[in-house]
């Protein structure tokens, strides 16, 4: 196979770019094209994406992205457009940080779809809508499918973004029909389900083609963990962490439902047996609060600030919300009987620390609840970059991480491509790939093992 290149859009909460691949045999590397801010719009009636800015800029990028084999789309799950009957988009998409869905009426439906729970799944977005807005839709379409959809004209769900929703039926492989009929949702407003590496179609005005990639930015970033073997875990880090295992078949225990585990999809029908840590938000509003942009050197005093003198449970739903977040770490602490955070390095010292515990928790469950060892833990996307983060985790789970690739959705989102176009045949040759081309650093657990111990107790 000779060099080709592809461009791999990938959408964050925060921000998002258009990437370049150029990938060949022993040749796996990233250019960027384009790079946008990702802010939310506070209208009268809530949170909401500004998903027009996006599709100008992916449009942008797109173009900038020069000549490409094709190009494919990733984002973050849950959020979605609905349109009419003409296919127009009836008003903007929620944001999952809305309040609409703070309090949502739990739903019995683990067995069926092995979902976790949480406040923003689809199925309590679904709920909370406008009677008159559901019923003026026909089709439902997750952020990159309604992306692809403009791009293309052509309607679809791509698998491993549709298997977060809590509507998908894990084991048959389908959308969950009978629950859909419970919630007297119609059958109708959701898509056929598309494969990872499924052509779309040309994208209109420059023809190139669009190709379902892994849609869901952590499936793709697990398809670009630069595993050797089977006895992994990984954590996707960034705004959220992504804590779990690959699995070929879903934990759907009642002791996997407590401990809020989740099955979504992954390529080549495995599972990313995961659970969902609040993960960098709490850094990135922190730094809002205080208008501090540098974060080496916070993180750089955080290294030299006392260990432990206070940790929170980043999953606190206090945390979930835009807002004020020291002030939030304050209350915290204080109704937990510890002393809040003296100045801004203490405070990034007890956000960094409390991930790593939460990774520790979330290793550790994954481990116990599928029968999987875990030997070694890889780290990637943003949180790679993270010093800190990357040893701490290490030294809370007493295990070596290997952090990197940064740019591991976007690599996914390439790798997948590539294979629709004769490129590497299975995930074993994809990380491999990964493994001799990408930088990787190698952090060892150090320090007292016990001290771990007793800071865990304070958040159980």
């Amino acid at each position: 196979m000779m060099v080709r290149s592809y461009a791999a859009v990938d959408l964050g909460a925060s921000s998002g770019r258009v990437m370049v691949g150029r990938l060949g045999p022993s040749t796996l590397e990233l250019h960027e094209a384009h790079r946008f801010g990702n802010e939310p719009v506070r209208l009268p009636d809530g949170l909401h994406w500004d998903i027009l800015g996006l599709y100008r800029d992916v449009r942008t990028g797109l173009q900038r992205a020069g000549e490409v084999r094709s190009a494919g789309i990733d984002s973050w799950a849950v959020d979605y457009g609905l349109l009419d009957a003409s296919g127009a988009l009836l008003g903007l998409p929620y944001h999952y940080r809305d309040a609409r869905t703070a309090a949502p009426d739990p739903i019995d439906s683990y067995q069926t779809t092995g979902i976790q729970h949480l406040p923003f799944n689809t199925v309590h977005q679904l709920r909370a809508e406008l009677p008159e807005r559901l019923a003026a839709a026909r089709t439902l379409l997750l952020v990159p499918d309604l992306l692809a959809y403009w791009l293309t004209g052509q309607a679809g769900a791509e698998r491993t973004n549709a298997s977060t929703t809590a509507l998908y039926d894990v084991t048959a492989g389908q959308w969950a029909w009978s629950l859909l009929d419970d919630l007297r949702l119609p059958r109708g407003l959701f898509p056929a389900l598309r494969e990872p590496g499924t052509p779309i179609g040309p994208i209109s005005g420059t023809g190139t083609p669009l190709v379902a990639v892994a849609s869901h930015d952590t499936a793709s970033a697990v398809v670009a963990v630069p595993a050797t073997g089977a006895d992994f875990g990984y954590i996707s880090a960034g705004t959220w962490s992504l804590v779990g295992v690959e699995l070929d078949t879903p934990v759907l225990t009642e002791a996997s439902r407590r401990a809020n585990f989740t099955n979504e999809v992954g390529v080549d029908g495995t599972i990313r047996y995961l659970r969902n840590v609040m993960g960098l938000w709490l850094l990135q509003e922190c730094q809002r609060a205080w208008r501090e942009p540098d974060t080496a050197a916070l993180l750089a005093a955080a290294a030299a600030a006392p260990a432990f003198a206070a940790v929170v449970d980043p999953d606190d739903a206090r945390f979930l919300a835009p807002g004020d977040m020291p002030a939030r770490i304050d209350g915290y602490c204080t109704e937990t009987g510890q002393p809040p955070p003296a100045d801004r390095p203490g405070y990034v010292r007890c956000v960094v620390e409390s991930l790593a515990l939460a990774h520790r928790a979330a290793i550790r469950d994954a481990a116990r609840l599928s029968g999987r060892t875990v030997s070694v833990i890889h780290l990637v996307g943003g949180g790679a970059r993270n010093p800190l983060l990357c040893q701490l985790t290490a030294d809370a789970c007493g295990l070596p991480v290997v952090a990197g690739p940064v740019e591991a959705t976007a690599l996914g989102n390439v790798l997948i491509q590539a294979r629709a176009d004769g490129g590497p045949a299975d995930l074993a040759a994809m990380r491999q790939l990964v493994a001799g081309t990408q930088a990787l650093h190698r952090y060892q657990p150090r320090g007292d093992p016990g001290a771990w111990d007793k800071a865990a107790a304070l958040v159980s």
